[in-house]
């Protein structure tokens, strides 16, 4: 049936396939603990989860990368790197005038 407002959006594994839903185990926190909770939910209310294409696309890259470097008779770095700081740059101020922005005076009011 329609499954519970917690389990929307929750990454579960399939463990039964029947008639008309699909039993899915899914993880779910109550106070300090993960408990699994097994559901049958109609297969119009679940979709695949994407997260292992990009993965799998970085593989099969990795792989090419690896035989182009191998022909050439290179090594090759195929590992993710993170993203440095950005590049340094100049302001252009123009027309525009530099405005300071100050904070108000206090004033005390009895």
């Amino acid at each position: 049936g329609m499954p519970h407002k917690v389990y929307c959006g929750r990454t579960g594994r399939v463990f039964d396939v029947g008639k008309r839903a699909i039993g899915v185990i899914f993880n779910k926190r109550v106070r300090t603990t993960v408990l699994p909770k097994r559901l049958h939910v109609r297969f119009e209310h679940l979709r695949k989860s994407r997260c292992h294409e990009e993965f799998l696309r970085r593989i099969r890259d990795n792989d090419k990368k690896k035989a182009e470097a191998k022909k050439q008779g290179k090594k090759i770095n195929v590992k993710r790197q993170p993203a440095g700081p950005a590049e340094g740059h100049i302001v252009e101020l123009g027309k525009t005038k530099v405005e300071i922005l100050n904070p108000k005076p206090w004033i005390q009011v009895y």
